[in-house]
């Protein structure tokens, strides 16, 4: 273990001292009718803008009540879960529900075909980067290793200032296609160099679908199954898009709306999804499911599982926050449409890999905490196990290592956010600039620095 800096005591008592000046009285916000987390005590979000792109429903409006029901997430007016029952067992669809939120329909076999030569088309990285950028400073943070990839791309662009929508797309593309190759070969320096493993970088194949892609340059053998890249495939395409609200969207838009250019916007967006209440949550459902077993004896005994769960509830039992992670969302009530699609294809994926009792542990879990959730608080529009409930236990499957599980949510996002630069270019012409009520003392009169205690 590191020994800390030794300034670190020192800023330790100053750490204090902003805390006692900053520290602001939940009561203030009331006061003043703010929304912490924009959001108010029901959980309905401040309305900051219009999107033609994405929505994503929990509740149904009935005799002008909100009620309670399914989710839903629709992209561009498509239901997400028909557009994953249209692939069959034989297509890959990252492509093509990119080409959708991108482009408003869906595409043409033509059409399809045009956007796949495109993508594969800018799919480089210029030369020596990942000798030169990515092996030169290797990191166990793979986001930022990502993020710093991207604005080092930036200086390689010589169109990086155009703000024409047609330079914007093809720096999207561009991101999007670079991203497997920035989140994989980011992954084997780091294995590489801190983790004295193997090295080893392959090369994009052309005529591979994205998820094929990553599978098969993060294998030393290249080597996997359909079942694989299409369970890898299904949840690309669930975590592409999730509306204008989700934090690192948000960013975005924000971002795009102080007139910056693409890389800065996505790297932006970079650092909001890699915080843990972002895209690091399923990171949390792994690590619970690790101590889970390491204090229940027998994970098939349904009692005990149970009153490990009371546990995380009491704040008794892992991080001690009192959450059971992968319950819950900001939106959904009764169902996270992306959970219930993608528990068949997890379900099929741990027969094939041989970890039925596994899968066996999280179909308990699943039916079990959102009532304990409900005995133990009041909650306003029930409880439902969220996508990142399965995700982790998905990419564990696939031999994904923990440090890729952020890295691969950045893949799929990173359609939807320039989905959103794209509109939010077209639309709006102020930038975001919300507004903060001053709570701070004062007036004070000014001490000389002779007089000041």
């Amino acid at each position: 273990m590191m020994h800390p800096h030794p300034i670190i005591e020192y800023t330790k008592h100053y750490a204090d001292i902003c805390k006692n000046k900053d520290q602001i009285p939940e009561e203030r916000f009331q006061e003043y009718h703010v929304n912490r987390g924009l959001r108010d005590q029901k959980g309905n979000g401040v309305l900051v803008g219009l999107t033609n792109i994405s929505r994503v429903d929990g509740f149904d409006i009935t005799d002008g009540k909100r009620v309670p029901c399914e989710g839903k997430l629709w992209y561009r007016g498509y239901n997400a879960i028909e557009l994953i029952k249209g692939l069959g067992d034989s297509r890959y669809g990252f492509e093509e529900a990119a080409y959708l939120l991108l482009f408003g329909d869906l595409p043409n076999a033509e059409q399809l075909r045009t956007f796949n030569e495109m993508l594969v088309d800018v799919r480089t990285l210029p030369s020596n980067f990942a000798r030169d950028i990515i092996m030169k400073a290797p990191s166990r943070d793979l986001m930022n290793s990502i993020t710093r990839s991207v604005l080092t791309l930036a200086s390689y662009d010589p169109w990086i200032g155009d703000p024409s929508l047609g330079n914007v797309l093809r720096q999207c593309m561009a991101l999007i296609s670079a991203f497997p190759m920035l989140a994989v070969y980011g992954y084997h320096a780091y294995n590489h160099y801190i983790n004295d493993g193997s090295l080893y970088i392959h090369r994009p194949r052309p005529e591979l679908s994205t998820a094929e892609n990553l599978l098969m340059m993060l294998r030393p053998d290249k080597q996997y199954t359909e079942l694989e890249a299409h369970v890898l495939d299904i949840a690309l395409i669930l975590h592409m898009e999730h509306g204008g609200g989700n934090n690192s969207t948000f960013t975005t838009r924000a971002v795009t709306s102080a007139g910056s250019d693409t890389y800065s916007v996505v790297a932006a967006a970079l650092s909001s999804l890699k915080g843990s209440k972002h895209g690091g949550a399923n990171l949390k459902v792994v690590e619970m499911m690790r101590d889970l077993k390491t204090n229940v004896g027998d994970i098939t005994d349904k009692e005990a599982v149970e009153t490990y769960l009371r546990k995380l509830l009491a704040g008794e039992a892992f991080d001690r926050k009192g959450l059971i992670y992968g319950m819950g969302h900001a939106v959904y009530s009764l169902s996270d449409p992306r959970a219930v699609v993608f528990k068949d294809f997890v379900e099929k994926l741990a027969h094939a890999k041989g970890r039925d009792e596994d899968y066996a542990l999280y179909a308990t879990i699943a039916e079990t905490a959102p009532r304990l959730i409900a005995e133990k608080r009041k909650i306003y529009k029930g409880v439902c196990l969220n996508v990142d409930f399965y995700s982790g236990f998905v990419y564990s499957m696939l031999g994904i290592p923990i440090e890729l599980y952020t890295p691969i949510f950045a893949i799929a996002r990173i359609v939807g956010w320039s989905a959103h630069r794209l509109e939010e270019l077209i639309n709006a012409d102020k930038i975001m600039r919300p507004a903060y009520r001053s709570v701070m003392a004062g007036p004070r009169d000014y001490i000389p620095l002779a007089k000041r205690q």
